[in-house]
C-alpha cells in the first residue's frame, strides 16, 4: 500500500496544498474543546476521561487528513472513530446495561459483525460517502429502544445523540451533491456537529455514573 497516496474525496480539497481545506480542517477544534469540556466534568471518572482522550484524538487525526491528505492520515482519522464506539459501548454495556465485565466485553465485540452488514447500508440510496457511519445511528437507537422503560432518561440521551448523529450525517452525504453551488462544501459541518454530539454522548455516560435518576439503575 502507498501510504503516502493523495486523497481528495471532499469538495473544498482543490489540490495538494496543505492548507487546501481551511475549513474542514480548522473545525477540528470543535472536537478538540468538547474533549476538554467533558474532561474537566469528568474528574473521578476514568473511562469517561478515557473517552474524553479518544475524543480529543478525534480531532487531532482528523485535522492530519484533512491537511496532508494522504492514505496514513486517512487511517489516523478513521481509527480513533472506531476505538470510541467500541469504547462508548463497553462503558455503556457495563454501566448502563448492567453486564458484567467480561460479558460487557463480550457483548461489545459483537459491534464487529454488526458493522460487516456495512455493504447493505450501501444499498440505500443517497448514502454515498456516508455508507460506512449509517450503522451508528441505528445502533444508538437500538439501544435507546432496549433501555427506554429500565432507564428512560438514558434512552432520550441516547436518542438525542442519535438524532444529532444523522443530521451530521446528512451534511456529510450533501457535501459532494451540494459542491458546484458551495465551493467550501459542507463537510465542516460534520466536524461541528460531531463534536457536539459525541461530547453529548460523554455527557450522557456521565450522568449515568453520578446515578441520575433515569439514567442509573
Amino acid at each position: 500500500m502507498n501510504w503516502t497516496k493523495a486523497v481528495d474525496v471532499y469538495c473544498e480539497r482543490t489540490g495538494p496544498d496543505y492548507w487546501a481545506e481551511p475549513a474542514n480542517a480548522v473545525t477540528n477544534l470543535a472536537f478538540i474543546l468538547a474533549a476538554v469540556v467533558m474532561w474537566r466534568r469528568s474528574a473521578d471518572m476514568p473511562l469517561a476521561r478515557a473517552l474524553c482522550a479518544m475524543l480529543f484524538v478525534i480531532g487531532v487525526g482528523s485535522y492530519l487528513f484533512h491537511t496532508h491528505a494522504q492514505v496514513w492520515a486517512g487511517l489516523a482519522d478513521v481509527v480513533p472513530i472506531g476505538g470510541f464506539i467500541l469504547l462508548y459501548l463497553f462503558a455503556i454495556n457495563r454501566d448502563a446495561v448492567g453486564l458484567t465485565g467480561w460479558t460487557a466485553l463480550g457483548t461489545t465485540s459483537l459491534f464487529l459483525p454488526y458493522a460487516a452488514m456495512i455493504p447493505l447500508f450501501g444499498l440505500v440510496p443517497g448514502l454515498g460517502g456516508s455508507t460506512a457511519y449509517a450503522p451508528v445511528p441505528l445502533l444508538i437507537l437500538i439501544y435507546a429502544a432496549f433501555l427506554r422503560r429500565s432507564l428512560p432518561a438514558l434512552a432520550r440521551g441516547l436518542a438525542l445523540g442519535a438524532g444529532i448523529l444523522i443530521v451530521s450525517l446528512s451534511f456529510r452525504t450533501l457535501d459532494a451533491p451540494l459542491c458546484a453551488r458551495w465551493s467550501v462544501g459542507t463537510h465542516f459541518m460534520w466536524h461541528l456537529l460531531n463534536a457536539l454530539m459525541l461530547g453529548w454522548m460523554i455527557e450522557v455516560y456521565h450522568r449515568c455514573r453520578l446515578g441520575k435518576a433515569g439514567y442509573a439503575r
